[in-house]
Order: C-alpha cells, then sequence, then structure tokens
C-alpha cells in the first residue's frame, strides 16, 4: 500500500491593485452639441426599429479631428491624404440590416480628371477652329485665283509675235480682246487658239499664259510661195496652195504660176507647188515663172533668163543636185537651158 500523498502549499495570491480613480464624464448635450468641459461627441443614428424596415436617416459629416478620434489607429495610419487640402469624409447611414458605407472624395483627383477634360475641350477647339482656318484659306486662294480681278488679263501685256507678211495683227488683238479682265486661270485658250486660226493667213498658234494678267500668242503664219492670175488680179497660194491673199500685181521675189485656179489646172497647180516647194531657198528666188501645161511637163524661167525642163513631180531632190551642179560647171555659163526630166541623163545647151 502506498503512503498517503503530502497536501501541496497553497500558492501566494498576487497583490491586489489599488482601484483607481475613475474621470468624470463630461456632460452630453441632448443634441450631440458641445458640453459644458468639451468637444461634443457626434450624435448616434437611431437604431433601425423592426426587423428588416429601412429607416431613413441624415448623412452624418466628422471633421478630421472627429475621424481620427473614432476611427481605430490601424486604419487612419494607413489612409493617405491628398496633398491639396483636407480630406473630406463623409459617413452615410442606410437602413436595412444596419448597413454603412464610407466614401471618401479627394479633391485632388476632381482637380486633375477637371484639368484633363478642359484640356480635352480645348484640343477638340483648337482642331475645330484649325479645319476653319484651313477651309476658309482654301476659299480665299481660289476666289483669289478663278474670280477677283487680281489676275484679270490685261490686253496691254499679250504679246504677239510671228505674224509674216500675211497676218493681220490688228485682227489677233481683236480676238485676244474677247478675254480681256478674265482671271488669267480662266481663259479658255483652245477656243482662243481656235478663233485666231481662222484669221486669214495663219497657220498655226501657240498661246501661253505669262502670269499674273498676260499671254504670248506665237504665230505661224501661211508665207505666200506663188501668185496666180486669177480674174484680173494674182491669187497668193501658200505651199499647201491655201489663198492667202490677192494682189493686183506679182509681188517681188515671187514667182508666177501660169496655171488656172479651177478643175481643170489642179493637177498642173499642184504639181508646180510640189516643185517650188522641193527646191531650196536660194534656188527657189531665182525662179520667175512657172508653167505647166500637164502635171508631167512642168517648166520653169529662171530671172537670168535660164530655162528649166523639169518634168514631172518624181525624183526632185535628185533633180535639184543635178541642176545646181550642172550650173556650178563653168563651162555652162551662158548655158539657156537645162533638161533634168530625165536626171540621170541631163541636158544643158
Amino acid at each position: 500500500m502506498r503512503p498517503p500523498s503530502r497536501p501541496r502549499p497553497a500558492a501566494p495570491r498576487p497583490a491586489s491593485r489599488p482601484a483607481q480613480p475613475q474621470q468624470a464624464q463630461p456632460a452630453r448635450s441632448p443634441r450631440g452639441g458641445p458640453g459644458p468641459d468639451g468637444p461634443a461627441r457626434p450624435a448616434e443614428a437611431p437604431e433601425a426599429q423592426g426587423w428588416g424596415d429601412d429607416v431613413a436617416t441624415q448623412p452624418l459629416v466628422l471633421r478630421g479631428s472627429e475621424l481620427a478620434r473614432t476611427e481605430p489607429a490601424g486604419r487612419a495610419a494607413g489612409r493617405a491624404r491628398p496633398a491639396s487640402g483636407p480630406v473630406p469624409f463623409v459617413r452615410e447611414a442606410t437602413g436595412g440590416h444596419g448597413r454603412r458605407v464610407d466614401r471618401v472624395v479627394s479633391t485632388g483627383m476632381a482637380d486633375r480628371l477637371a484639368e484633363k477634360a478642359a484640356m480635352r475641350r480645348h484640343r477638340r477647339r483648337n482642331r475645330v477652329l484649325g479645319w476653319a482656318g484651313a477651309v476658309l484659306a482654301v476659299t480665299a486662294g481660289v476666289w483669289v485665283v478663278l474670280f477677283s480681278p487680281l489676275l484679270g488679263t490685261d490686253p496691254a501685256k499679250v504679246e504677239i509675235s510671228g505674224e509674216g507678211t500675211v497676218i493681220d495683227v490688228a485682227q489677233v488683238q481683236q480676238v485676244v480682246a474677247g478675254v480681256s479682265e478674265v482671271p488669267l486661270p480662266r481663259v479658255d485658250t483652245i477656243g482662243l487658239r481656235d478663233a485666231i486660226l481662222d484669221l486669214n493667213g495663219v497657220r498655226d498658234v501657240r498661246i501661253l499664259r505669262v502670269w499674273p494678267d498676260g499671254l504670248s500668242v506665237t504665230l505661224e503664219s501661211r508665207e505666200p510661195v506663188a501668185a496666180v492670175p486669177h480674174e484680173g488680179a494674182f491669187a497668193l497660194l501658200d505651199r499647201d496652195g491655201v489663198q492667202v491673199g490677192t494682189v493686183d500685181a506679182v509681188p517681188e521675189g515671187l514667182p508666177e504660176i501660169g496655171v488656172t485656179l479651177d478643175e481643170q489646172g489642179a493637177r498642173s497647180l499642184r504639181a508646180a507647188r510640189i516643185v517650188l516647194n522641193a527646191l531650196p531657198p536660194e534656188l527657189r528666188a531665182e525662179v520667175a515663172e512657172v508653167t505647166a501645161p500637164t502635171q508631167d511637163a512642168v517648166t520653169m524661167r529662171l530671172r537670168d533668163g535660164a530655162v528649166v525642163e523639169w518634168g514631172n513631180e518624181e525624183d526632185a531632190a535628185l533633180k535639184v543636185r543635178v541642176l545646181q551642179a550642172l550650173r556650178a560647171l563653168p563651162e555652162n555659163q551662158g548655158v539657156t537651158l537645162f533638161d533634168v526630166s530625165a536626171p540621170t541623163m541631163p541636158i544643158s545647151r
């Protein structure tokens, strides 16, 4: 048998702490206002009455000092305050199960959002003003170029050249005067060219704009190469057989073609023109008269009295070289007849 255990001595109890005197609580105002000894504390929201009933409540706004006293220390320390000023804290108490929502509005963020919105409006306004200015500038440019009198054609600044001996310059100036004061970009140069081509003696014309208000008109005239007797006068013909004028006597330096201006003399006239066009300018200037009873019997009389039997219009270039060679020979000085109708067997006597 085991001997009975000894009783353990009781542990000494700690001495009781002396009771601390309690501080007197400041009297509360019935409406949560400041008491006589200190600042007021916020009034508590009335509790919801009944189960699940919503009770209309009034939002309570706490100042920063009151917020620091009411929030836990850890939560207050972790919340950053914006640099722009104090953080307004809005507490809204809602009904229904006693739920509360705390909302913090940052005035710094609101300022940044307002600044961004203002910048967007500024950029939009600048784009609109830029497009409006561009459209206005283009419209003004189109008006200046196409409709304003600043670029109106000045007849005094129209240069005419190449009129030759048969074109009447006054007629050309009269046609050009029809586009006076018309803005230069709107001048119808094609229509103006057609009107000038209808004038007598004009073979071709080139029209260029000379900015800001002038024109350059370059003419190519139909210079006469022969005179043909016609109705008691002489018709002047160019190298294409186009009549460019009528005179009473054969002009000096032009040959006379002894054919008639009708259907019967058309072929002979064509052969005579081809012969004259084939001659170099210095030799053509020595021709006084061309006769062509038929298109195969063209004869020329030179101004020194010599006669050239040309024949038909074929081998014109070869006949020209043979004739020039025969006339250059010393032994042919004083010869009055050169027959080159057969250029490979010429005759001179």
